[in-house]
C-alpha cells in the first residue's frame, strides 16, 4: 500500500503517503487514496483533514517521474494532470479545516498539495520549493492557481518563477508557512488545531463555506484547468523531456 489513512481519538484523519523510497512521489495509487481520504473526511465525524509523508525526511517529492515520464504527448500528460488537478480542487474546497503537515522536503508537487491545504505546518529546515520551471514545465495540478490565492501576488510570482528550493523558516513571513515547529509529526497537527476542534465542526465549515462562495464566484475550478492545460502544452515539448532524462541520469 502507498498511503495510510487513520482517524484519529480527536476526529483528526490523517493521510499519509508511504512511499519512502521515493521520497514519497505521487503515483495513481498515491491520488486514489488521497482521493479516498477526502471522501471520509467529508463525513460527519471527520472534523479536519491533516496530509503528510512517512518518515523524517519528505512530505512528498512531487510527481513520481519513473512513472509519469513515460507520459509523452500533451494528452497523455493532461490525463495525468487533470486526474489530480481535480482531486485538489476537491481537497480546497473540501469544507472542513485541511493541513499539510510538512515533515520533510516538499518539491514540485509536493508544494502544489501543501497550496491546496487551508494551513502549512512545517518542520524546522524542512525544505520547499515549486521547482517545476527547472524542468521545463509549470505547476501542472492547479497549484500555481491555490498559491496566488494563498499569498501576495509578488510572492506568489517570486517562488513559481525561480524554481528555488527555501527553508520553512524563509517561508513562514510571507505566510505560506503558518508554523514551524521542531517535530511535524500527530501532536504538532493537534496542537496547531486544538481550539478549531473545541468549536462546533458546523461553525467551522459555514466560515469555509464563505471561501468557497468566493472561489465558485471567481471561477476557481476553471482557472485551476487552464494551468493543468499549459503545463500539458509544455509537459510535450522536447524541453522537458530532455531536463526530465538529465535529472533521472543525476539519480
Amino acid at each position: 500500500m502507498d498511503y495510510r489513512i487513520k482517524c484519529l481519538p480527536s476526529g483528526v484523519l490523517i493521510f499519509t503517503i508511504t512511499r519512502v523510497d521515493t521520497r514519497n512521489a505521487v503515483n495513481f495509487r498515491v491520488m486514489e487514496g488521497l482521493q479516498e481520504a477526502i471522501e471520509q473526511a467529508s463525513s460527519a465525524d471527520v472534523r479536519a483533514l491533516v496530509i503528510t509523508g512517512e518518515g523524517g525526511q519528505a512530505f512528498c517529492s512531487g510527481g513520481d517521474l519513473s512513472v509519469f515520464h513515460a507520459l509523452r504527448t500533451e494528452e497523455e500528460a493532461y490525463g495525468m494532470l487533470s486526474k489530480m488537478g481535480e482531486i485538489l480542487y476537491r481537497l480546497a474546497v473540501l469544507p472542513k479545516p485541511t493541513i499539510a503537515l510538512i515533515n520533510g522536503t516538499a518539491v514540485g508537487g509536493g508544494c502544489e498539495i501543501a497550496s491546496a491545504c487551508d494551513f502549512r505546518v512545517a518542520k524546522i529546515g524542512a525544505k520547499l520549493g515549486f521547482i517545476q520551471g527547472s524542468l521545463a514545465i509549470t505547476t501542472g495540478w492547479g497549484g500555481g492557481t491555490l498559491l496566488f490565492e494563498r499569498i501576495g501576488t509578488a510572492h506568489s510570482l517570486k517562488l513559481l518563477s525561480e524554481a528555488s528550493v527555501y527553508r520553512a523558516e524563509q517561508l513562514d513571513h510571507i505566510g505560506f508557512i503558518n508554523q514551524v515547529v521542531d517535530e511535524a509529526d500527530e501532536a504538532a497537527a493537534e496542537s496547531f488545531l486544538e481550539k478549531e476542534l473545541s468549536v462546533s465542526s458546523g461553525v467551522l465549515s459555514a466560515y469555509k463555506q464563505i471561501q468557497i462562495r468566493k472561489w465558485e464566484a471567481t471561477g476557481l475550478h476553471d482557472r485551476m484547468m487552464q494551468e493543468v492545460r499549459q503545463c500539458a502544452i509544455l509537459w510535450a515539448k522536447e524541453d522537458h523531456h530532455r531536463a526530465v532524462d538529465g535529472f533521472l541520469n543525476k539519480k
